[in-house]
């Protein structure tokens, strides 16, 4: 009998309760979370203004946990430094917004954290190119970025089966991780597709249930 993998559970804390913003990281946390994941928003690149490195830094103190950092932002590459400097443990950024897409991903690891590539649902897998060899994780959205609760799209099963394929191809060790829509319903047909880092936002801190009950059912819908 094949064994179930390994998937690693990433709540968004952009829905969670930001008035007791540190309270339901803790919760999290305590609650069997993998990672605490970070939605930083510019206005630009996406609509929403959301928060920026001194959140991260505030967060910081109530999470033992990585703390995951997705930069929704035009030229990211000029805050990284901010955003390490204020505790995170993976940066992602878009490749949409980078033209020199390797440059940014060595700027990442040079200062001694985690470095993801994002991509849109409509931006294609290839685009990665020879940067895919060199991440630590690959963020498949499965809405159009921008805003918390939307429904996942799914035509984007294949793209993570796809380049779940490529990544079990060449060897190579970077988590795939998606973002978007995710709740016990579409859980396992990300993890069936090849997904093994989920993040859930509105699933975990916005249906009226406790952080402890929401991730544990998200975490039953996996077995």
């Amino acid at each position: 009998m094949e064994s179930s993998p390994q998937v690693k559970l990433a709540p968004s804390i952009l829905s969670a309760d930001f008035s007791r913003l540190g309270e339901q990281v803790a919760e999290a946390t305590k609650a069997g979370a993998d990672y605490i994941h970070v939605d930083v928003m510019d206005g630009h690149f996406v609509p929403p203004i959301t928060i920026g490195a001194p959140v991260v830094a505030a967060i910081r103190h109530w999470a033992n946990l990585p703390l995951d950092v997705h930069l929704m932002v035009e030229a990211p590459e000029h805050q990284i430094g901010q955003f390490v400097d204020a505790g995170a443990d993976i940066i992602t950024v878009h490749i949409e917004a980078c033209p020199h897409i390797r440059q940014a991903v060595q700027a990442i690891k040079e200062l001694g954290v985690k470095a993801g590539v994002a991509l849109k649902p409509g931006t294609p897998i290839d685009t990665l190119g020879e940067v895919l060899c060199s991440l630590d994780l690959v963020l498949v959205m499965t809405v159009e970025p921008g805003f918390g609760g939307q429904t996942f799209i799914e035509a984007m099963l294949d793209k993570i089966a796809r380049l779940r394929a490529e990544l079990d191809e060449k060897g190579l060790t970077a988590e795939l991780e998606v973002d978007g829509g995710i709740n016990a319903e579409v859980a396992p047909k990300v993890v069936k597709a090849g997904a093994r880092v989920l993040v859930a936002g509105a699933a975990v801190f916005g249906l009226g249930q406790t952080v402890n009950e929401a991730l544990g059912k998200l975490r039953a819908s996996l077995l």
